[in-house]
C-alpha cells in the first residue's frame, strides 16, 4: 500500500481475523489494531488519515466497524473488559467464507432494522459501542479544548497519582519539546522520566519520536509520550528501537483509561448488582 487511501471496513474483515489468530485468538482492541498494522503494511500517511475531525483515525474507525460486524458473524466476542476473543467458528472460518457470512449478516441485520427502526439508536460514531467507547470519545474531545499549558498540568497530575515522586513541568523557549520532567520511583530504586504531551488529532509518527529523544540528548535516557492521539506502527517501533533510548507511550485510548482508572474528571457509577456464573464450558474452547 503506497497512498494515504484506506480500506473499506469489508476489507479489514479478514485481516482482523487474522490478527486475532496471531495474538493467540483473544487481545484487546489496541493490540488488534497494532497487529493489523503490521501485517498489512500500512504506510505513516494511511495510519494519520483521521476519520472526520479526529481524534480517531480513519483505520481505527473502520477497524471499528470490522470488529463489530466480526461480531455479528458470530466470529468475534467482547467482554466488558474491552477483550475480543475469536469464537470456535472464528478459529476456522478461511478467507473465502468470510463475503457470504457477511453478506447473510447484513441481510439479518436489515431485516432486524426493519422491524425494530423506532426503537433504532441514532448518532452512533463508532462500531465499537458495547464496548463503552462513547465516554472515551467525549473524554478525548473535552481534551483537546483544553489549553496547552492546562494538558500539561493534566499529565503532572497524573503522573502523581500513578506513583511518581516529582513531577514539573519545565517547558520552556528552546527546551526542544520536553515538557516535564518526573521521578518515579520503583521499590528501592528511583530515576528521573522526561515527559511531553502532545494534543493531538490522529497518529503521531516516527519523526516525533526521535525528535523528542534528541531533546533528551544528554540529560536523561528515558522518556514518557503522552497523546490524545494514536501512533503509527513506525513510531512503536522507534520507541522501542535497539541502541537507543527507550520511550514510553501513552496514546489517547490509554490515556482515557488512565484518567477513569485515577477517577481524574471521569466517575464510575454501578447501576445493578451482578450475578456471578462461571460456565464450564468456555474453557472447553480452549
Amino acid at each position: 500500500m503506497t497512498n494515504a487511501s484506506v480500506p473499506a471496513y469489508t476489507e479489514l474483515l479478514w485481516p482482523t481475523v487474522l490478527a486475532a489468530r496471531a495474538l493467540g485468538s483473544s487481545a484487546s482492541i489496541e493490540e488488534i489494531v497494532e497487529k493489523v498494522l503490521e501485517q498489512q503494511n500500512f504506510s505513516e500517511e494511511q495510519q494519520q488519515v483521521l476519520h472526520g475531525d479526529g481524534p480517531q483515525t480513519e483505520i481505527e474507525y473502520r477497524l471499528a466497524w470490522a470488529r463489530t460486524y466480526l461480531k455479528g458473524m458470530g466470529l468475534l466476542v467482547n467482554s466488558r473488559r474491552g477483550v475480543w476473543s475469536l469464537t470456535e467458528e472464528g478459529r476456522h472460518v478461511v478467507v473465502d467464507e468470510i463475503a457470504a457470512r457477511h453478506k447473510e449478516y447484513t441481510a439479518r441485520l436489515r431485516d432486524e432494522q426493519k422491524r425494530r427502526r423506532s426503537a433504532a439508536p441514532t448518532g452512533s460514531t463508532s462500531g465499537d459501542d458495547e464496548d463503552g467507547s462513547d465516554w472515551r470519545d467525549q473524554l478525548l474531545d473535552l481534551l483537546l479544548e483544553l489549553k496547552p499549558d492546562a494538558f500539561e498540568r493534566l499529565a503532572q497530575r497524573l503522573l502523581r497519582e500513578a506513583g511518581f515522586i516529582n513531577a514539573t513541568v519545565t517547558r520552556r523557549t528552546g527546551d526542544g519539546g520536553i515538557d516535564g520532567l518526573g521521578v518515579y520511583r520503583m521499590s528501592l530504586v528511583s530515576f528521573p522520566v522526561f515527559f511531553q504531551c502532545k494534543r493531538y488529532k490522529g497518529s503521531v509518527g516516527s519523526a516525533a519520536i526521535r525528535d523528542f529523544r534528541g531533546a533528551m540528548a544528554g540529560r536523561g535516557d528515558k522518556g514518557l509520550l503522552i497523546t490524545t492521539g494514536s501512533f503509527t506502527s513506525e513510531a512503536k517501533a522507534e520507541a522501542t528501537r535497539d541502541g537507543a533510548p527507550p520511550v514510553d507511550l501513552i496514546d489517547g485510548q490509554r490515556l482515557c483509561a488512565l484518567l477513569k482508572e485515577y477517577e481524574l474528571g471521569v466517575k464510575t457509577t454501578v447501576r445493578q448488582v451482578e450475578d456471578v456464573l462461571v460456565t464450564p464450558e468456555f474453557f472447553q474452547d480452549f
